[in-house]
């Protein structure tokens, strides 16, 4: 999954996501999702979470 819609994303799951300041560089930071920050049921770029350890970025990959 992308992790372009809402519903694909729980607290607990597994996730890629790309950090704010690693967007040139498109390096991605696994993680556990703690948070869904973005309201709306889809967004192009990646839903906006915040991960256990406090790290908030776009989804790119959930497993």
């Amino acid at each position: 999954m992308n992790g372009q819609n809402r519903k694909d994303i729980q607290p607990g799951k597994e996730v890629d996501i790309v950090l704010k300041q690693d967007q040139r560089t498109g390096k991605l930071t696994h993680g556990i999702v703690k948070d869904l920050l973005t309201k709306s049921s889809s967004h192009p770029h990646g839903i906006k979470v915040r991960l256990e350890d406090g790290q908030v970025g776009r989804v790119k990959k959930v497993y």
